[in-house]
């Protein structure tokens, strides 16, 4: 059994409505609901993704 991760919020919540997308988490509105009842396994989906939509927003910003 995979241990769940730690949640990706970085209390820093502020939606960017373009996206729909948390510029402090990288997650989206619908990965924020789901966080508490997803299993471990999504919950590192969701982080994994997470990283993955701040990583681009870094470099678009670059």
């Amino acid at each position: 059994m995979i241990p769940p991760p730690p949640s990706p919020c970085k209390a820093i919540c502020k939606l960017d409505t373009n996206a729909s997308v948390c510029t402090g988490c990288g997650r989206t509105l619908g990965e924020i609901a789901e966080w508490g009842t997803a299993t471990a396994r999504r919950q590192h989906e969701i982080v994994w993704r997470s990283l993955v939509r701040m990583g681009s927003k870094a470099s678009d910003s670059a």
